[in-house]
């Protein structure tokens, strides 16, 4: 493809303006699958090339978040209209508007830097530039080209959507329960939402330079959402002497979330600390709205929250709703565990609530220079929400930490504190003082551990984490003695962690090759452990509870027990329901059982002398022929993007590269497109000479389907193909699809 150079004056690649574009405006290189590579010479110009950018490719995703964060999604679309992640638009609005009315956001508006500042600011202005530029009436995408609910965006909207990824495993992922919470005698709340296996999820891997040739390598591999606002950006910041940085951030934050600079390269994986606890209140007799702390009646604080919302004749009327709180957060209720009762009721307390120095904390890491500045920029900082951090240097250390926001509630505290029911939460005694959250003389905020009480790991083999505790980050030097809020250390690792580990001791020493291939080696230890015993035990007894079983038996002897694609993939869809049945009560499925001695590599072994295997044998060729599938259906048929075949399995398989399809059979023509799992994936070598990096972003650059980024990259995926990583000045100049762009 020939080059080409779109530029608002008539500019060569060598001349100052392009090179060094002014503190009045940002030089935009795309390179190919159109990743911009933003230079300029401050972080407000940088701001303004990345915002017009990313409005360039998403212009109408940008403006669905602000419609969210604005709480107008009901007026616009209706109120029973539902979200991307199925939550009503009623619920959402209401949600966000008592956010906004909190005024949570403007008062921690003190707190972000003036780089932060100005990076959010030239966003706002680069953003709306393309769309006054460009018109509503002619924006590219045609979800909102012309749409009256498209407007220009503020810098209270980027804010907000900080705000918002701050807190997506805090109240953000709680809309229902928080909404629905009503004393007793009104209508009973919703169910307490948990997208437990489809949730923001990742694997990360740091190589020491004893695990390579001598460098430092990182995989990337965060698992989230394909087809809402949840999706990664890939982009490269550039402000010569200052700032040089590569990767991808979420939608509509204008950073690098995961990425690497020349000298050092990190990703993160959600961690295992709980951000939030409940404070279970004991309520005043014959008043469900008042508590008791030590001894002493409370009221609940009651707040009016109104927003507007679209009839179905086209009017717009106001609907209100009481919400509840107290001091700490939101009321939250659910029909089950979580009731609001005569007795009690429950209240959700957010670590991150008003964290808006994540902008800081990013940037601090972009900055940073080795494994020991980026551990000195969590510690000053203490700002990352809900993730761990793996990274690795150009000297060849590795590094493994947890340090983040963390509620200050010790494990004596818990003791003394905790009660229930256990329900995956944190859960205090909110009728007494002392249970309330403590501080560290070196937290950054009131109310959080210290980093001196968080763990981590400095190494020159290797540190890992499948979203598991710190425990094992290196398991020949297990991470102990943190707050038990943060996580176990002891208790069995998943089949992803143990899966993840044997990849890693797999290989005596790395190459950025042959970390490509052991991502995309789409291994499946529960097929690896399991599979010749069950086709044994199939083969042996063609009849299996009364059901005829041969020709899934066949199968599975052809398959090849893999997570690829292809003819050879007949058989991976039946193992992914029948490895889902064994978990059911009643079933031993091991035949190693647990050990704590040795973790990694256990437990193991299918027990197929159980006799619910051969029952979950089956049921699953039951549950295929009532849907209508084929037990010999390839995986190509059912993992599918834009009509493009997706290699992948299930975490709970013991698969590494996660793509989550539903594990339950049903007619194929009802099977949606694959909307969860590996996003960003980023392989990067920190040599001596500069990083060498490997990248994809499997469902591409744009949201919009009528872009040609929209699925360009998720070819390449399929045929397990990269893109090759352009940083220096003279790799982006060489790449043959290069256009260029200088916005003053």
């Amino acid at each position: 493809m020939k080059r080409l150079i779109v530029l608002s004056l008539t500019l060569s690649l060598t001349s100052p303006a392009v090179s060094h574009a002014g503190g009045d405006g940002a030089t935009i290189r795309r390179t190919s699958y159109g990743i911009p590579h933003v230079r300029a010479a401050d972080y407000r110009s940088s701001g303004l090339g990345l915002g017009y950018a990313f409005a360039e490719d998403n212009a109408c995703m940008m403006a669905d978040i602000v419609l969210t964060l604005s709480a107008e999604r009901s007026r616009w679309f209706g109120p029973e209209a539902k979200t991307e992640l199925g939550d009503d638009n009623l619920v959402s609005d209401l949600y966000h508007q008592r956010v906004n009315r909190s005024g949570v956001i403007e008062r921690a508006l003190s707190e972000p830097s003036r780089q932060a500042r100005d990076l959010v600011r030239g966003y706002v202005a680069g953003f709306n530039r393309y769309l006054a530029k460009t018109g509503v009436a002619n924006l590219p995408d045609p979800s909102c080209r012309g749409a009256a609910w498209v407007r220009p965006i503020t810098e209270i909207d980027v804010w907000r959507r900080v705000h918002q990824v701050a807190t997506i495993t805090g109240g953000e992922g709680l809309q229902e329960p928080v909404v629905a919470a009503q004393p007793p005698g009104s209508p009973a709340p919703t169910a307490l939402v948990q997208r437990a296996e489809q949730r923001p999820g990742s694997n990360g891997i740091a190589l020491g330079r004893n695990a390579t040739s001598g460098t430092g390598m990182v995989l990337g591999n965060p698992h989230f959402y394909w087809a809402d606002d949840w999706r990664f950006y890939q982009h490269q910041l550039t402000i010569p002497g200052e700032l040089n940085v590569s990767g991808a951030g979420l939608y509509g934050v204008p950073l690098v979330n995961i990425g690497h600079n020349d000298r050092l390269g990190w990703t993160h994986t959600a961690s295992e600390a709980q951000t939030t606890t409940l404070a279970k209140l004991t309520l005043v007799p014959g008043d469900p709205t008042s508590y008791v702390v030590d001894g002493r009646p409370r009221r609940m604080i009651a707040e009016q929250v109104a927003v507007s919302a679209r009839q179905p004749d086209g009017s717009i009327k106001p609907v209100t709703r009481t919400l509840y709180r107290t001091p700490d957060g939101p009321v939250i209720a659910d029909p089950g565990p979580l009731r609001w009762t005569d007795t009690t009721a429950h209240v959700l307390r957010d670590a991150n609530h008003g964290n808006l120095a994540v902008v800081d904390q990013w940037l601090a890491i972009a900055r940073a220079r080795s494994v020991p500045d980026l551990h000195q920029a969590l510690v000053r900082h203490q700002a990352l929400p809900w993730v761990n951090t793996l990274a690795a240097d150009s000297t060849g250390a590795a590094y493994y930490a947890d340090i983040q926001v963390v509620p200050h509630v010790t494990d004596e505290q818990r003791a003394r504190c905790g009660t229930g029911p256990d329900i995956g939460f944190v859960i205090l005694d909110g009728s007494r003082a002392e249970c309330g959250w403590g501080t560290d003389p070196d937290a950054v905020r009131p109310g959080v551990f210290g980093a001196h009480r968080l763990p981590h790991l400095i190494r020159d083999d290797h540190a890992s984490n499948m979203n598991d505790s710190p425990w094992l980050a290196n398991p020949a030097a297990p991470l102990t003695g943190y707050p038990s809020i943060v996580g176990d250390d002891g208790g069995e690792r998943s089949a992803r962690t143990r899966l993840g580990l044997d990849m890693i001791t797999d290989r005596p020493a790395f190459t950025l090759s042959t970390l490509e291939a052991t991502m995309f080696g789409n291994r499946n230890l529960s097929a690896e452990e399991g599979l010749k015993p069950v086709v044994a035990l199939c083969q042996a007894n063609p009849t299996l509870n009364g059901v005829d079983v041969r020709a899934a038996c066949g199968t599975l002897a052809n398959w090849s027990g893999t997570g690829d694609t292809g003819e050879q993939s007949r058989g991976a869809f039946f193992w992914r329901t029948f490895i889902s049945l064994t978990r059911r009560p009643g079933v031993n499925p091991w035949l190693v059982p647990y050990d704590p001695a040795d973790p990694a590599h256990t437990p193991r072994g299918l027990n197929t002398a159980d006799p619910g295997i051969g029952r979950a044998f089956a049921d699953t060729v039951k549950a295929f022929a009532t849907a209508g599938v084929p037990v010999d259906v390839k995986l190509d048929d059912v993992q599918r993007y834009e009509g493009i075949p997706i290699h992948g399995c299930r975490g709970p398989e013991g698969c590494f590269n996660v793509i989550s399809v539903p594990g339950a059979p049903r007619p194929l023509d009802q099977i949606p497109d694959v909307q969860h799992g590996t996003s960003f994936v980023m392989a990067v070598e920190l040599t001596g000479a500069g990083p060498r990096m490997s990248s994809l972003l499997v469902y591409g650059q744009s949201a919009n389907h009528a872009s040609p980024h929209h699925h360009d990259q998720a070819h390449l995926y399929g045929q397990k193909k990269w893109v090759s990583g352009r940083f220096s000045e003279q790799e982006i100049a060489r790449d043959p699809n290069l256009t260029v762009r200088y916005l003053r």
